[in-house]
């Protein structure tokens, strides 16, 4: 922070520093430009015409011109008059790179004797503060004999624009204590000062910067009154805090557009959508014509309200009828609008009727286009972005990278990728750097994400957020994930939400040590109090089947929202807990659909189809979810009328859903009703693999092996890539059916032809195709061969059950070895081998079997059995 003190009433000095840069002033007199053309028009132009044209070009927003004007000045001996030299500074301060050109100036202004003036030393301290040499801004400050308002305002908004909050508090500190009314805080520090209390949500000293303002009469002033409405409103939350906004709009004497716009801003941004829609009524009635900003705030306000879409068509009439149609900013921002609220044909037509559009009307349309779905859409209306000779800029090319990945185009991503890469200023775009790494992440390039994560020159939160993230949604690279969070420790200062949470979802993979851990970096780094950060570890414990810790952690929440309740239901839902679901469901004070869609998935997984049904009626608009929970119920009914009614309502209520129909084919086939189920299948418009699981599914279920391999084919045909669960369904169908060597086929077919890693799922399926096919020796070699990883005792318990039923008793006593190994305590795999000795009149194996029963203390539980007598 800068050290101030009362400023001294001296004669101004020139500085040693600042007189030295009068020795670079000579480049000056170089690079005339096109000066050369207005002397050549002026016949023997003065001193006084040239700094009336200079001062012209520099109001006029020619500062290029201002600039070379005065080069041409110096090196034809015109010295400019010094309202002419502060033209010229406010010039270079404009100029892009008119920091050096500014110096140069400063030190022909000290060398000129023009120091002491008010009007160039205020611009010069404007131009310092311009190009963040805020130092040399404060020593031409110090060298001032009485600064006044202007100057200190000079100073706050330079350390404002910096960031330097506290050296903004710092001076407007300093000019109270000043105790000049020439330099006491004016309107406009006021409004620099406000703004920097609501960026950093300092409620307090925006309530003392409003005291000055009362006890100064600043109240009614229209700059005072606007940055003190959007103070509030951004610092709000509460009817207290909005009350303090509607005070301080109600205090501005003269309202413009601006006052407002802050005003619905700040209700829009509180929730208050009502509210800022009256607002905006009010402020059209009392003849302020709004102009692009209250569109952009308004049209989100008419996406939240009941009756949004009637609400956002009168904006829109009321822009035609006001002329403000002609305005692209407008215009951009009811495209974007209509985007959000999949009104694609509106967007399209307004962009056609556009007269002019710059490149964010074409980043809407495309964005738009990605948002809804039309993804060959992006592409065309990209081509035509190119086709104007306008220049697409970062944003075009994360609009385009998305479509690329959300239809998996890594060749056009990648093409992408190159045209980034040929073009400097694009590649240091670190938010399309980031854009790369997502699209990368998301088409499982991980190595490709990596290397483009390697690029980025100034790496933000987002870009270690998604890197992280793309090693998060790949299990097998939890090495590289702690590498990369450790160097992030390393490197950042703080990690973010988003941060934990990937923290949190790599953890629930790696077991409860892992989830524990993560939960204590989040106690930590002090996010423990984020409401998703302990959703998500809730979650996590659930998913590691640790209820009880969650449960804790649940309860000592400070704060819950409806999803916390959910994820605990979804936790219980898991272990099958109705009773703690029942008393969190019946204590919410509120509900949504997928509250109601758990429970009913609870009571329907537990046999509980009255309460299921019961929930389900008092569903006002069941969606797909509910419908498919519902279905579990009706199977467990066995009822196919039931199962008939769910799918009227599907087809009623118009739920095109891939994932409900599969439930639908499968309820069919479990209820006995084959024929339905392959009715649904041949009209289902769009089949893919859930579809086609469920049908094979349900043919296996049936004893239809053979129509569940030709039905295989056909989804080959389609180029449908098989996963791990139809595989299962084949080889289920296969083994119960005797087709060994055909559930071999698909076996090695569905591995080395598609690339699908079986499962310990699959992997037992084979042991079991290969057993009961009575191929024990294969299966038994088959059984060795499987990863230690996958193994388990399913495999190996099938195998035996076979050996008992074939009388192998030599194979039999192998997998016994093996069960034994992984599950010792299970009394009926001691009885299968007692079974298979038994069998083959192997009594010494029979006795050896009892003694190791006795041995572990196991006990074959006696036989009951039980009659109804009268009820009873």
């Amino acid at each position: 922070m800068l050290l101030l003190t009362r400023p001294r009433c001296c004669r101004p000095t020139t500085s040693p520093r600042l007189a030295h840069a009068a020795l670079r002033c000579n480049s000056l007199h170089l690079h005339t430009g096109d000066a050369h053309n207005v002397f050549d028009a002026v016949h023997a132009p003065d001193h006084r015409q040239c700094s009336a044209l200079l001062r012209a070009r520099t109001a006029s927003g020619d500062h290029a011109g201002s600039a070379s004007l005065l080069r041409g000045m110096i090196g034809r001996g015109l010295r400019p008059d010094r309202l002419a030299l502060a033209s010229a500074v406010k010039s270079a301060s404009a100029l892009p790179d008119g920091g050096a050109f500014g110096s140069c100036l400063h030190g022909f202004v000290v060398r000129a004797g023009y120091a002491a003036g008010v009007a160039v030393a205020k611009a010069v301290m404007d131009m310092y503060g311009r190009h963040g040499a805020l130092a040399d801004a404060r020593r031409v400050f110090d060298e001032m004999s009485c600064p006044d308002a202007v100057c200190w305002n000079i100073l706050i908004t330079g350390s404002s624009r910096a960031g330097l909050s506290d050296d903004v508090f710092g001076l407007f500190r300093s000019m109270l204590a000043c105790g000049v009314d020439e330099s006491m805080p004016t309107a406009v520090t006021v409004a620099v000062v406000i703004p920097v209390c609501a960026k950093l949500r300092d409620l307090r000293a925006g309530r003392t910067v409003h005291g000055y303002v009362v006890k100064t009469g600043l109240e009614s002033d229209t700059l005072c009154g606007n940055a003190l409405v959007s103070m509030y409103a951004k610092c709000g939350g509460g009817s207290g805090i909005m009350g303090d906004v509607r005070r301080a709009f109600s205090s501005v004497r003269c309202k413009d557009v601006v006052s407002w716009n802050s005003i619905i801003a700040g209700y829009s941004e509180n929730g208050l959508f009502g509210e800022a829609l009256a607002l905006f009524g009010q402020m059209i009635s009392e003849g302020c014509l709004p102009n692009y900003s209250t569109v952009a705030n308004i049209l989100p306000v008419c996406s939240f309200m009941e009756h949004g879409r009637h609400c956002s068509k009168e904006v829109h009439g009321f822009v035609f009828r006001s002329g403000l149609c002609t305005d692209v900013s407008v215009c951009n921002a009811l495209m974007a609008h209509y985007s959000k609220v999949c009104e694609t044909r509106v967007v399209e037509s307004i962009f056609t009727s556009m007269d002019s559009r710059d490149i964010v009307t074409w980043n809407t349309i495309i964005a738009g286009y990605v948002m809804n779905g039309y993804h060959s859409r992006v592409l065309d209306m990209f081509r035509r972005l190119l086709s104007t000779g306008m220049a697409p800029d970062s944003v075009s090319f994360i609009s385009l990278l998305t479509a690329c990945a959300q239809v998996g185009d890594v060749i056009g991503g990648m093409g992408v990728h190159g045209y980034i890469f040929r073009r400097p200023a694009l590649h240091q775009e670190t938010s399309l750097m980031n854009a790369l790494i997502s699209f990368y992440s998301q088409c499982d390039r991980l190595d490709a994400a990596l290397n483009s994560f390697d690029d980025i020159l100034d790496k933000d939160s987002v870009s270690w957020n998604a890197i992280l993230s793309a090693c998060a949604n790949r299990g097998q690279n939890i090495e590289e994930f702690i590498r990369l969070f450790s160097e992030m420790c390393r490197k950042v200062t703080r990690c973010d939400s988003i941060t934990i949470l990937n923290v949190i979802g790599v953890s629930t993979s790696c077991g409860i040590k892992m989830v524990q851990e993560a939960h204590g970096c989040s106690l930590r780094v002090g996010y423990i109090g984020d409401i998703s950060v302990a959703n998500a570890i809730i979650d996590a414990y659930a998913k590691c089947g640790h209820t009880q810790d969650a449960d804790i952690l649940f309860r000592n929440l400070a704060g819950r929202n409806i999803v916390t309740d959910n994820t605990m239901i979804s936790c219980y839902l898991k272990n099958n807990s109705v009773e703690e679901a029942e008393i969190i469901f019946h204590q919410m004070s509120e509900k949504d659909q997928t509250t109601w869609n758990l429970m009913i998935q609870l009571y329907a997984r537990n046999n509980m189809c009255d309460q299921a049904f019961s929930l389900f009626h008092q569903l006002q608009c069941p969606d797909a979810v509910s419908i498919t929970n519902i279905l579990l119920a009706c199977i467990q009914l066995s009822s196919v009328q039931l199962v008939r009614e769910c799918h009227g309502y599907m087809l009623r209520a118009s739920l095109e859903d891939i994932h409900l129909e599969g439930a639908l084919l499968d309820a069919y086939s479990k209820c006995g009703n084959i024929a339905n189920a392959f009715n649904l299948f041949q009209i289902s418009p769009n089949k893919d693999i859930v579809t086609f699981t469920a049908m094979i599914g349900g043919y296996a279920m049936h004893g239809m092996a053979e129509e569940a391999v030709e039905l295989f084919s056909d989804m080959l045909t389609l180029d449908i890539k098989p996963d791990h669960v139809v595989l299962i369904a084949l080889l289920s169908a296969c083994s119960h059916a005797g087709l060994v060597d055909a559930g071999i086929k698909i076996f090695k077919f569905a591995r080395e032809t598609y690339r699908v890693e079986p499962t310990a799922e699959n992997y037992t399926c084979m042991v079991d195709l290969l057993a009961r096919g009575g191929r024990l020796q294969d299966a038994y070699s088959f059984a060795l061969d499987i990863p230690p990883h996958l193994a388990n005792a399913n495999a190996w318990g099938s195998l035996l059950g076979a050996c008992n039923v074939h009388g192998e008793v030599r194979i039999g006593q192998l997998a016994a070895d093996h069960l034994f190994a992984m599950e010792g305590g299970d009394m009926g795999n001691y009885i299968s081998v007692s079974n298979i000795y038994a069998a083959d009149e192997k009594w010494d194996g029979v006795e050896y079997v009892r003694k190791l029963l006795t041995s572990k203390d196991m006990k074959k539980p006696a036989g009951c059995s039980q009659a109804l007598v009268h009820s009873q």
